[in-house]
């Protein structure tokens, strides 16, 4: 029998974005009208449509690429010895895409938000009256914290309907990362070993029920969490970036975002990538998340090419759905990247057993929010 089917996370995700969007369409028309007439265009030497459109086509094809290459690498990185997950080397690269995702969301997304929503084209009232990127940042790493609590515990609960839970084991023997590595039964805790897979029966005693479901399969469900709500989070910044790289027609600062977002897709694919690996998908949902993964960007950037014509950003309604988009983006990326990923990791049992281990995941998280942050300076 399968895993709990992941539809009801799915329909919390949904409804998120529900909300989110209708709350950004619901603030558009009553600035757009308020704007003046030399924010509804760009101007400056750098300003050239024909010269613009094949480096934005040259960014679709590199942003592509890069972001295959970085979500794909840690999923086949089983044949790769030193990096399954169960080895120390994995450990660090996923601290230093933490590092990464961290440091967008800080750096990139945040400082955006409040450059757009205190743009001097929007109304002095409310928006340079309240700190609104801050606020809606917060309210959505609370909203994000409420998904991934109300996630796991749905997924908690299905473990104790009285239904084995089948969860595949690795061909790659025991792995510390997942918990569920192994073929040794546990008749005490519920957990048993059967042919090739685990699998977990509630109908024991409740004591023996909650040891497995705070076990090896609620270590897996909260990896699936993990990474759903963490690809969330990227999908709706990687569009959001890709929509203002495609409508904008400044060459001078386009080529400065291709080479930054090359790195930024390539490397925050791999915290991702990684999150996929641990989640012990089947390969048609890998497939699927790293291909969402992948073309949001280049998508975006189409999109905004074909709206470039009509979509400026510097408007008052580009700004403020863009600056309450990227608010959004930034709380849930944080919030994932310090919850979910770093604290997660460390306070594991692994990190936990070597200070050695762990002196050089801070230097990895370190050196990847560093670099990052650097990117700040072109993108």
């Amino acid at each position: 029998m399968a895993l709990p089917s992941s539809s009801s996370l799915q329909s919390l995700l949904r409804f998120t974005l529900f909300l989110v969007a209708a709350g950004v369409a619901s603030s558009i028309p009553r600035a757009a009208a308020v704007a003046p007439e030399d924010c509804t265009a760009e101007s400056g030497s750098c300003v050239n449509r024909s010269k613009a459109l094949p480096l934005k086509i040259v960014a679709i094809a590199a942003i592509l690429t890069t972001s295959v290459i970085g979500v794909c690498s840690p999923l086949f990185s089983r044949s790769v010895p030193a990096l399954r997950p169960d080895r120390n080397l994995f450990v660090v690269v996923k601290a230093f895409a933490s590092g990464i995702i961290l440091a967008t969301g800080f750096m990139h997304v945040l400082p955006d938000s409040f450059d757009m929503l205190t743009s001097p084209c929007l109304k002095e009232n409310p928006w340079h009256k309240f700190p609104f990127p801050g606020f809606v940042a917060m309210f959505s790493a609370i909203i994000t914290l409420m998904v991934d609590s109300m996630a796991t515990s749905l997924y908690s609960k299905k473990m104790r309907t009285g239904k084995p839970v089948v969860i595949p084991a690795s061909n790659d023997g025991p792995s510390s990362g997942n918990g569920v590595g192994g073929g040794h039964g546990d008749s005490e805790s519920g957990f048993h070993f059967h042919g090739g897979h685990h699998h977990f029966h509630a109908g024991g005693p409740k004591d023996d029920e909650a040891t497995a479901v705070t076990g090896g399969g609620s270590q897996l469900l909260r990896y699936r969490v993990v990474a759903m709500v963490l690809e969330l989070g990227i999908v709706v910044h990687s569009v959001v970036i890709g929509l203002s790289l495609g409508a904008s027609n400044n060459v001078c600062t386009i080529k400065g975002l291709v080479a930054a977002l090359c790195f930024h897709q390539m490397f925050e694919g791999m915290g991702l990538g990684g999150c996929i690996l641990q989640a012990e998908y089947k390969w048609l949902k890998k497939a699927v998340m790293a291909f969402f993964f992948s073309v949001t960007t280049p998508a975006g950037i189409a999109l905004g090419i074909g709206l470039s014509t009509t979509y400026k950003d510097n408007s008052p309604a580009a700004l403020i759905t863009v600056g309450l988009l990227n608010a959004c983006s930034a709380g849930l990326l944080i919030y994932m990247a310090l919850v979910d990923l770093l604290a997660a990791e460390f306070m594991g049992p692994k990190l936990q057993g070597s200070i050695n281990l762990q002196v050089k995941c801070y230097a990895a998280v370190l050196l990847g929010a560093g670099g990052m942050a650097l990117m700040a300076k072109w993108a």
